[in-house]
C-alpha cells in the first residue's frame, strides 16, 4: 500500500437489538419491523454507458460536498511473476501528470479549490477518490478522465516513479517486522494462487519492470470498460449524468482482460517460516486458508473475528495480554476477497516471551472456539461490532463510496449490501462453531516467526 492508502475505521456499538429474522412476525403478533437498510431507505443508481463504464450514482444532500470514486478491477492477483507490484505502481503514477494535466498539477489543482485525493491498491483493486465541495465535482471529472484517456507514461516519469516505489517497499516492508512477517506468511502459505506475492510488488521485478510491459498493463487494466465510477453526495442526478457523459464517453473500450489463474493446490500440512531480523520482542503471524466472497461462510467468519479480536473484552485480548501476560497485543482478522484467502492472527509478545508459549496460548483460545463456540453474549457483541462498522461506513460520503465500490466489485452487485445487516444478524453460535472448526484445521495452517537479531546485527544470508 502506498502513502495514499485508504484508512478504515471500524466503529464498535455493542448494544443493537437483534430480533428474530427467521419469522414475520415478532412473539406479540406485531408485524415485524422493516430491514434496516434498503433500497427504499437508501436509494442507489446504477447504469452503464456504451463504453463499459459502469456509474453508480448516491444522491444525499446533507451536506454541500461529493465523493468520486474510480474502482479499478485490477489489482496484485492480475499480475504475474515478473511484473509484480505493477498495479501499485500504477496507483502512483495516476498521479503524476496526464495529455492535459503536467507532473505535480493533479493535487494543485484540487487543493486549490478546497478538494483532495487519495487512492489505495490491494490484491483485488486499485481505488481512487476525490472528495470536496460540490463546486469541484467538474474539475474532478476533468482530471481523472484525462489520465484515464491518456496517462503520461514518459520514461524519466516512470523511472523516477520506480525508485519512489521501491523506496515505499524498504520502508513498509523490508525494515518493518509486520510487512516482512506478512510478506513471509502469504508466500509461504500460497505456492500457485496470484496472492502468493505482495501487493507493493518483489524488489527485483520493480528492479527489471520495461515500458513496455507497463504500457500494454495500463492499456489493459484502466479501461472504462474495467471501471466502476461512484458518485456520492450532494448533486443533481442530470445534470451529473451529462457531465459523466461529457468526460468519460468518448473514451474506447478495450478488450477484456484475461482471467487471472488460481492453481492453488489444497494444504495438507502445516507450513512454517522463520524471519529473522533485529528486534527486542518477538512476533509471529498466523494464517488459515480461508473462503473466498463465493462462501457464504464470510459472514460467519467476521463475527469470529470480533469473537477472537474486537476490543480489550475478546478472548485473546483477555488470554493473552490480561490473564496470562505473555503478549503486548493479539489480533485476528478476516478480508472477504475475490481467491480463496486467509483468516490471519498477529501477535507480538512481551520481552522475554517466546513465540511457542504464545503460539501455544493462541491455539488454545482457537480450539476452545471451535469446540464450545462463542457464549451468547459473545456472539451478540461480535454481531454488533460487524453491523456497526458496516452502518458507520454509510455515515461519510467517502465510506458510502467505499461501500458501494467493495460490494459492486467483490460481490459482483452493490445491492447485495443491502442484506448485509440480516446475514450478520443471522449469525448462530454453532455458525461460529463450525467454521472455526472447519477453517481453523491445523493441517491448513502457516506460521511466520520472527527470530529476533540483536539491533544492529546483520541478518546472514
Amino acid at each position: 500500500m502506498s502513502h495514499r492508502m485508504l484508512a478504515t475505521a471500524t466503529a464498535l456499538l455493542l448494544a443493537l437489538p437483534l430480533p428474530a429474522l427467521a419469522a414475520s412476525k415478532t412473539a406479540k403478533g406485531k408485524a415485524a419491523p422493516p430491514p434496516a437498510l434498503s433500497p427504499t431507505t437508501y436509494p442507489v443508481e446504477r447504469y452503464t454507458l456504451d463504453n463499459g463504464l459502469t456509474v453508480v450514482l448516491h444522491e444525499d444532500h446533507t451536506v454541500p460536498v461529493v465523493c468520486f470514486w474510480q474502482w479499478y478491477k485490477v489489482g496484485s492477483r492480475n499480475e504475474r511473476q515478473g511484473i509484480t507490484g505493477l498495479s501499485h505502481f500504477f496507483e502512483h503514477m495516476m498521479f503524476n501528470g496526464s495529455k492535459n494535466v503536467p507532473p505535480k498539477e493533479y493535487d494543485r489543482q484540487l487543493e486549490s479549490r478546497g478538494a483532495y485525493s487519495n487512492a489505495f491498491t490491494s490484491f483485488d483493486m486499485t481505488a481512487y477518490y476525490e472528495e470536496g465541495g460540490k463546486e469541484s465535482f467538474e474539475k474532478m471529472l476533468e482530471l481523472d478522465s484525462d489520465r484515464m484517456r491518456e496517462l503520461s507514461l514518459l520514461p524519466d516519469l516512470l523511472k523516477s516513479e520506480v525508485e519512489v516505489v521501491r523506496e515505499e517497499r524498504r520502508f513498509r516492508t523490508d525494515n518493518s517486522v509486520p510487512g516482512l512477517l506478512n510478506e513471509a506468511l502469504y508466500g509461504t502459505a500460497f505456492m500457485a494462487s496470484p496472492y502468493s506475492w505482495p501487493v507493493v510488488g518483489w524488489m527485483k521485478d520493480l528492479e527489471r519492470i520495461t515500458r513496455d510491459e507497463m504500457v500494454e498493463y495500463f492499456r489493459t487494466y484502466y479501461a472504462p470498460n474495467n471501471c466502476v465510477l461512484l458518485l456520492v453526495g450532494d448533486f443533481e442526478p442530470a445534470d451529473a449524468k451529462a457531465k459523466i457523459a461529457k468526460y468519460f464517453g468518448a473514451i474506447p473500450r478495450q478488450a477484456p482482460p484475461a482471467a487471472p489463474v488460481n492453481a492453488e493446490p489444497d494444504q495438507n500440512g502445516e507450513r512454517r517460516i522463520e524471519v529473522r531480523y533485529p528486534s527486542e520482542t518477538v512476533s509471529f503471524q498466523v494464517g488459515y486458508k480461508g473462503p473466498s466472497v463465493s462462501s457464504d461462510d464470510i459472514w460467519a467468519l467476521d463475527v469470529v473475528s470480533n469473537v477472537l479480536s474486537g476490543g480489550e473484552s475478546s478472548r485473546l485480548h483477555q488470554a493473552l495480554v490480561y490473564e496470562q501476560q505473555i503478549a503486548l497485543s493479539a489480533s485476528a482478522s478476516f478480508q472477504t476477497t475475490l481467491e480463496p484467502g486467509l483468516f490471519e492472527f498477529y501477535v507480538e509478545m512481551k520481552p522475554g516471551k517466546t513465540a511457542a508459549e504464545g503460539e501455544k496460548a493462541l491455539y488454545a483460545e482457537i480450539e476452545r472456539l471451535a469446540t464450545e463456540g462463542p457464549t451468547e453474549r459473545e456472539l451478540q457483541k461480535a454481531r454488533n461490532q460487524s453491523e456497526s462498522g458496516f452502518i458507520s461506513a454509510l455515515k461519510t460520503n467517502n465510506g458510502a463510496g467505499r461501500t458501494l465500490g467493495y460490494f459492486e466489485h467483490i460481490y459482483g452487485d452493490y445491492q447485495k449490501m443491502f442484506s448485509a445487516i440480516e446475514r450478520y444478524r443471522a449469525v448462530t453460535a454453532e455458525d461460529c462453531r463450525r467454521v472455526a472448526k472447519q477453517v481453523f484445521d491445523p493441517t491448513r495452517r502457516t506460521t511466520a516467526v520472527l527470530v529476533p537479531l540483536a539491533v544492529g546485527q546483520e541478518a546472514q544470508p
